[in-house]
């Protein structure tokens, strides 16, 4: 019988060079062990810094809670630590952050999630600082104004609360990190002492182990193993491999045979499924046996795909007939849908028409308020927001009126309200601001049916009345909701408003204060609706807020009308940026 050079004789050639390797992996898993084992331990005393970085974090949150307080209590505006506040928020944090972000990188998940939380939560806490208590009390004159002055000492009970969650969350980090790399180092050190005897052991346990299975290893398998591998992944990715296993007697040879029959084989099912992918239903191909299921499902994948053919051209033809008819339908219904759409914008815009009609016209406001503006800007093409204005003996009466609801229901409400008013104001009797609101509110209640149905509309008006003796210096105002504000001496003087809306209540209906406010000249005078402080905007997409505009106005007081009604403008397109107009906007504003 003829020698045959197996794969297990070629294996025992193979297994030679066990010996050596097995002898260089002692070696290098010993040098990797302690290399490691000084890694290991650089990298547990990173912890060190850590924890005083966190500390040095802890300190400087208790840092700021006391020079907030100060900033808060002290009024001297000079103070040193207000600079010293300012630069921890601006320069100190930002180091500290810098720091504890380049220790993190070794931190666990949850480590990492803890610090986020806490780095969110201070930059929240110093934004409360700059936007609700450094920024509102920064000169004498804001300490001297109570409602500034209690709006950051809410803002600052809020800041100590956050701090306490801070200083928790904080205090827990720290005691996780040290805890985590007392546990961490001795787990560590205890591991890599077992693994180095473990090691020791097991190498002088390959090296003898190695001899023995040298006597029963080959070198000669490798390449041509290597070449299946790289043929059989070939295929797995749906590569058909150009090469070839050359013949050979031994077990190799016998599955390179049936590897290089399989490759020819496939390269035929392959071209077979082109033509038949290409429509030639007619192309031969014949299965390697009766037990070839690819085979036979090909064959059978054909002769489907060309009844299949026959029956998807007839039903092409009946769907494109289909599809034209419901085209023409579709274009039908589009050119109604447009005709209707085009009706109902002209009428809107025609309804704007008429609402404009209504408000009084400009010639009329500066010959009767000379030194005034009027900032109206509808959210839609028609605005539930509305300006009045007329006279009667030496007074001047004016108006800023926000119905409930914007766009056409608002507008509906608008001409209610402006006809109701006109009523009131014709009545000879009344002479107050308080007692016109008080007639109009009784109009709109009746009007609206307010009290006499089981479901009451809700729908009313927010609105400050004023009327101007110029020869007294005498300012007169009623107003639902909304304030009025003087600025004198580049002071904003608030004005409240009752707390109720004209038109919608609930119960008997309440009688509108009459306030009288002694002019001087000089004095600036703005009512409005709430849609500018309402609007959403900025970089962080939140509201303009009331504080932000009673500042805006501050700083727009001393310039002529024309100029602050377009400062106002483009402020407030500015702010708005992309966003929607999210309201109407009604601001009148008249300087004595």
């Amino acid at each position: 019988m003829a020698f045959k050079f197996t794969i297990g004789r070629k294996i025992g050639t193979g297994f030679g060079t066990l010996i050596a390797l097995t002898v260089v992996a002692f070696l290098l898993t010993l040098f990797t062990l302690t290399e490691s084992k000084t890694k290991t331990e650089t990298v547990v005393g990173q912890v060190a810094p850590s924890v005083a970085a966190l500390k040095e974090f802890n300190f400087m949150l208790q840092r700021s809670q006391t020079l907030i307080s100060k900033w808060y209590y002290s009024k001297n505006v000079n103070d040193e630590g207000r600079e010293e506040l300012k630069r921890l928020i601006t320069h100190d944090y930002s180091n500290k952050k810098a720091t504890i972000r380049e220790f993190s990188k070794t931190w666990n998940k949850d480590e990492i999630r803890s610090w986020s939380e806490i780095k969110d939560k201070t930059e929240a806490l110093f934004f409360t600082y700059q936007q609700d208590i450094m920024a509102p009390l920064n000169s004498l004159e804001a300490y001297e104004d109570a409602s500034i002055y209690f709006i950051a000492q809410d803002a600052l009970d809020a800041a100590e609360k956050d701090l306490l969650i801070l200083y928790d969350k904080l205090n827990k980090l720290i005691e996780e990190k040290q805890k985590g790399a007392e546990d961490t180092a001795d787990q560590m050190f205890s591991s890599f002492n077992f693994l180095e005897r473990f090691v020791k052991y097991i190498g002088f346990a390959l090296v003898f182990g190695g001899i023995l299975v040298a006597l029963f290893t080959v070198r000669s398998i490798v390449k041509p193993v290597q070449q299946l591998k790289k043929m059989l992944l070939s295929m797995g990715l749906g590569i058909l491999p150009k090469e070839r296993i050359e013949y050979r007697t031994d077990e190799i040879g016998e599955m390179g045979t049936a590897l290089n029959n399989l490759i020819e084989s496939m390269e035929r099912t392959t071209e077979f499924a082109k033509q038949t992918g290409a429509g030639n239903f007619d192309a031969y191909y014949k299965p390697l046996s009766e037990y070839d299921s690819l085979g036979q499902a090909l064959v059978k994948m054909r002769d489907d795909l060309a009844e299949n053919e026959r029956s998807l051209e007839q039903k092409v033809i009946e769907r494109t007939e289909e599809v034209v008819r419901q085209k023409e339908e579709i274009e039908n219904k589009n050119q109604e849908l447009e005709s209707l759409y085009k009706q109902v914008t002209d009428s809107i815009h025609y309804a704007k028409r008429i609402q404009e009609a209504i408000l009084p016209p400009d010639k009329l406001i500066q010959k009767h308020l000379p030194n005034s503006f009027v900032l109206y800007k509808p959210k839609d093409i028609v605005s539930g927001d509305f300006y009045w204005m007329d006279t009667k003996n030496d007074d001047v009466y004016f108006a800023a009126v926000d119905c409930t609801g914007h766009g056409v229901p608002g507008a509906f409400m608008s001409l209610v309200g402006s006809n109701l008013l006109k009523d009131a104001f014709n009545n000879p009797s009344l002479t107050s601001p308080s007692q016109i609101m008080d007639k109009l509110n009784e109009g709109v209640a009746s009007t609206l049916h307010v009290g006499q149905g089981e479901k009451d509309a809700k729908d009313g008006m927010d609105m400050t009345l004023c009327s101007i003796n110029y020869k007294k210096m005498e300012l007169q105002f009623a107003a639902a909701f909304n304030p009025l504000y003087i600025i004198r001496d580049g002071q904003l003087i608030q004005h409240k408003a009752d707390k109720f809306p004209v038109g919608a209540f609930i119960g008997e209906p309440r009688k509108f204060t009459n306030n009288t406010v002694q002019l001087q000249k000089g004095d600036v005078v703005y009512i409005f609706s709430d849609g500018y402080a309402d609007q959403f905007g900025g970089p962080k997409g939140k509201k303009f807020m009331a504080g932000t505009f009673r500042n805006l106005l501050l700083e727009i007081s001393s310039m002529p009308p024309a100029e602050q009604k377009k400062y106002l403008d483009n402020t407030i397109e500015s702010w708005r940026g992309p966003l929607e107009q999210v309201d109407d906007i009604l601001i009148i504003g008249v300087k004595i």
